[in-house]
């Protein structure tokens, strides 16, 4: 599920940025709209079809504006933090679907 990993989004990287600034809010709401999609049951094709293209256009939001916006006013440590959260986040106990470790 796609649930923690916006998790840990909005408790450790949007808080960086004044919660009023734009770009959280734009992210936010992409965040609630992709999870409505994920529970999305009526048309499943059509909404497997608006999930990938809102997920691809959010991740191209995430990484060529909203990352790039934080890492101008973090700091070091504070970037460090992010990355040692990320690195220590246990997989196992976030997603109960490892599928990028089946062959």
């Amino acid at each position: 599920m796609i649930k923690p990993h916006f998790k840990l989004e909005e408790d450790y990287i949007f808080p960086l940025l004044d919660p009023k600034n734009p770009l959280i809010a734009r992210a936010l709401e992409e965040h609630r709209r992709l999870e409505h999609l994920f529970h999305e049951h009526e048309n499943i094709q059509n909404s497997l079809s608006l999930l990938k293209e809102e997920l691809e256009a959010h991740i191209r939001f995430e990484e060529r504006l909203l990352f790039n916006e934080i890492q101008k006013i973090a700091t070091k440590e504070e970037l460090e933090k992010i990355n040692k959260i990320h690195l220590n986040t246990d997989s196992e106990k976030i997603y109960e679907d490892l599928f990028w470790e089946k062959r």
